[in-house]
């Protein structure tokens, strides 16, 4: 029997264990949904295939004395049923067996993914290589390896599974002290029930409207989302004095500025936003604001820089040789005081996913969610494949307060959507708009 391989966790992964509680786990989804319903018996043997393949993604998390590690399963997981709602809570007793999961609905392959073991790219890879390898397995198609696609022939090289951070950490580190930002605070669902509210956009409007500004895609739509939250803040705090920054969490895929070819976790974040203690801002002020901010801050050096910070915060002797038991203690305070405070939410994009006529043929649609905060009710996804950038905008509350102000700002700038929804109204999902 093949020895099972293990690995440390990376430098970004190591609190997302400490961190977790009893009602939240940090979970995303990436999901392929295609053109026929999925055959089960194809779709296992094409996932027996691909476990092999990523022999740092196909594992779960154990705790040492020191330390949590990953470890290469024995075997794929078993295919679980949707649930009515998407990234249910993780247990870590689930985890401790395996630390992601497949799951089937209909014509959708969806896989859920703690991120303990990788980021969203390295989610986006998985799933496209299940997705290719499922259309061979059904069709008898192969699938290029490009675009992310791996070979299911290959062995993993062991560039995939380096921990990219202890290779590109700059020469000095950066401090990550910043100011704490508003945030939507509503009361929670009772029953852990969470809402997926999914935006679709016309990918060459939403590309369009973005040069018009001389901004990114993520720039704009994230600007849009800062006017959204800036208006719930003057609306809900009835002092100005009162009044917070209000900025959006934009996880950096750092592949695309250092040569790294990992599949696990490699990434930062910055965090752009507005003052309204400063003034009113008009959306074109936003605009400018946001595209300066984030061209100041996501360059190589700078994100260097954090990286060396964090990479060196878990270097002293003192923090090696404690305990785990401690360490999950000290990481949790942290989390709680700082983790996810400097934010409202997140707008994680993937971007565009270009992808051979092969795979085009049978996928028709692709989806990335990311959980909702541990202590806020919002987070958003945004992915865009076959000429559609679709966004996920989930929460935990009943109410669709970001969801309600982001359609009244695309209404103003006249930018066409439309969305559905699983909220829930007499035990059924609709479509909200």
């Amino acid at each position: 029997m093949r020895k099972l391989r293990w690995m440390a966790l990376d430098n970004a992964a190591k609190i997302f264990p400490a961190a977790r509680r009893r009602n939240w786990s940090n979970v995303f989804r990436v999901s392929a949904t295609l053109n026929e319903d999925i055959d089960v018996d194809c779709l296992r043997a094409a996932l027996d295939r691909v476990v092999k393949r990523f022999p740092s993604i196909a594992v779960c998390v154990k705790p040492g004395f020191f330390w949590y590690y990953i470890e290469e399963i024995p075997h794929a997981p078993p295919i679980m049923e949707e649930k009515p709602y998407p990234l249910s809570r993780m247990p870590f007793d689930d985890i401790r067996k395996c630390a992601f999961r497949v799951i089937l609905y209909e014509k959708r392959i969806a896989v859920e993914f703690f991120h303990a073991i990788t980021d969203g790219n390295g989610g986006l890879v998985f799933v496209k290589t299940l997705a290719a390898e499922y259309i061979f397995q059904k069709y008898g198609v192969r699938v290029p390896c490009t675009d992310g696609v791996l070979d299911t022939d290959a062995a993993p090289t062991p560039e995939e599974m380096e921990d990219s951070f202890q290779k590109y950490a700059g020469p000095s580190k950066s401090s990550r002290a910043e100011a704490d930002s508003f945030r939507i605070l509503r009361k929670v669902e009772e029953d852990g029930y969470k809402t997926d509210t999914t935006f679709f956009f016309d990918a060459d409007e939403m590309v369009a409207r973005a040069r018009e500004k001389g901004i990114t895609v993520t720039a704009y739509f994230a600007s849009i989302l800062l006017l959204a939250a800036l208006r719930i803040q003057n609306r809900t705090v009835r002092n100005p004095r009162r009044y917070k920054p209000v900025k959006i969490t934009i996880p950096v895929n750092l592949r695309k500025m250092f040569p790294s070819q990992s599949v696990r976790n490699f990434m930062l974040y910055a965090n752009p936003g507005i003052d309204p203690r400063l003034g009113d801002y008009t959306f074109d002020e936003i605009c400018d604001i946001v595209h300066h901010q984030m061209k100041l801050m996501i360059t190589p050096k700078n994100m260097a820089a954090l990286i060396a910070k964090n990479v060196g915060d878990e270097k002293p002797l003192l923090l090696r040789i404690t305990p785990l038991f401690l360490k999950n203690i000290v990481m949790k305070l942290i989390f709680d005081a700082v983790g996810e405070r400097k934010a409202c939410f997140s707008l994680s994009n993937l971007g565009a996913v270009k992808m051979p006529e092969e795979y085009t043929r049978y996928v028709k649609r692709m989806d990335f969610v990311i959980g909702v905060q541990a202590s806020a009710p919002y987070n958003i996804g945004a992915i865009t494949y076959n000429g559609t950038m679709v966004v996920n905008i989930i929460r935990n509350i009943s109410e669709p307060v970001l969801e309600r102000e982001l359609y009244a700002v695309l209404k103003e700038l006249d930018l066409h959507t439309r969305a559905e929804s699983n909220t829930r109204i007499k035990g059924e999902a609709h479509v909200l708009y």
